[in-house]
């Protein structure tokens, strides 16, 4: 076996190639993975697959015509019609997708390459997602990774497995769910709390919960803002003009100023580094310039039917368009597979128009 040295330069990893002899005499090489593995937390933006596994949620996405640009063409639980932003991160990394934390279970081993606690519906506060009857909350996330580091350590051992964490990517991209149940209407949540005081508890809760990984083991973490959600269809659609809804924006990037402020304190006082990606920046460039990116609909959901296909989500009974390339969102809620590339492009490698203060490939080379 030859391995090539390794080479850092300009804050940058370069790849490393390990070529392997093959008994045949050919040689096969691939990269070295950045990282030995990405932990994956958040909602339906990066759920592989979670929530087929639990049975009371209706947050699902195990059925056509989700999937259908997947290999096989088959619904996967993603939320998209392919691959969602975990997939593309991961294959950037020079790793597999991590697999659902809940086809785990019963296994003695998890695997060395990171697992995936995402869960369709669920947010920062564990009330969230109370309208899905089931998900998983970011709390219980947490509590989950922690179950999957004492499995670690049994087969790393203690220093290998703070070793192998220290060196992982934690990516988080979670928030939006917390928004929609906020605004919904008739929002029980909204007589608890002002709009203001809602985004505190959830900036607040979020770094109790950073704390924690920090704490178990985590040293380098990608955290994701909450997107332009008020320029989605189903948000949308209630307005004459299709225009967006704008008191939903409002609060999102309000939310997203704590949130910067609150990781660079978190930075300031445990030392943890990370990558905070302003998808809320980047969503609006896409709207205001979509044929830079090749996009030509923005408003209307591919997968639906009804006003913007946004009166019923993607099911088998809706239609789908043929043209996905071209559209910016799936389904009522979520982008297309093609947009899920791109925002993985700018979180992996993008400069600091929308990544701050550094983005992956800088963080996982500190």
């Amino acid at each position: 076996m030859a391995v090539a040295t390794s080479v850092n330069g300009g804050g940058t990893m370069t790849a490393f190639l390990v070529c392997i002899l093959m008994f045949t005499g050919f040689s096969v090489c691939k990269a070295q993975a950045a990282a030995p593995a990405v932990y994956m937390f958040g909602d339906s933006l990066v759920d592989v697959g979670n929530n087929n596994y639990l049975p009371l949620s209706i947050a699902k996405a195990d059925f056509p015509h989700n999937g259908v640009d997947f290999p096989a063409g088959k619904p996967t639980g993603r939320f998209s019609n392919g691959m969602n932003a975990a997939d593309f991160l991961a294959k950037k990394m020079g790793l597999p997708t991590s697999p659902p934390y809940l086809s785990l279970i019963g296994s003695a081993k998890p695997p060395i390459t990171g697992v995936s606690f995402a869960s369709g519906g669920c947010g920062i506060l564990n009330s969230t997602g109370d309208q899905f009857i089931q998900c998983i909350s970011l709390s219980q996330q947490v509590e989950y990774f922690s179950l999957v580091n004492d499995q670690l350590v049994k087969q790393l051992g203690p220093s290998g497995a703070q070793v192998h964490l220290s060196k992982s990517l934690f990516a988080i991209v979670i928030g939006s769910n917390d928004f929609f149940t906020y605004f919904t209407t008739g929002s029980t949540v909204s007589i608890k709390y002002t709009p203001q005081q809602y985004v505190d508890l959830m900036v607040s809760t979020f770094k109790r919960l950073l704390k924690m990984l920090y704490n178990i083991g985590a040293r380098k973490v990608m955290v994701s803002g909450v997107g332009a959600i008020g320029c989605c269809p189903v948000q949308r659609k209630e307005n004459k003009t299709s225009g967006c809804n704008v008191g939903l924006n409002y609060w999102s990037s309000k939310y997203n100023d704590g949130l910067k402020a609150m990781l660079q304190d978190t930075k300031s006082e445990l030392g943890m580094n990370y990558a905070y990606f302003d998808i809320y920046g980047a969503m609006v460039n896409l709207f205001q310039e979509p044929q830079t990116y090749g996009f030509t609909e923005i408003k209307v959901a591919c997968c639906g039917l009804g006003n913007l296909n946004a009166d019923v989500p993607c099911i088998p009974l809706s239609s789908y368009c043929s043209n996905r390339r071209s559209h910016v969102f799936w389904d009522l809620y979520h982008p297309t597979e093609t947009v899920y590339s791109l925002f993985s492009d700018i979180l992996y490698s993008g400069s600091q128009q929308y990544m701050f203060p550094m983005n992956v490939e800088q963080l996982l080379a500190v």
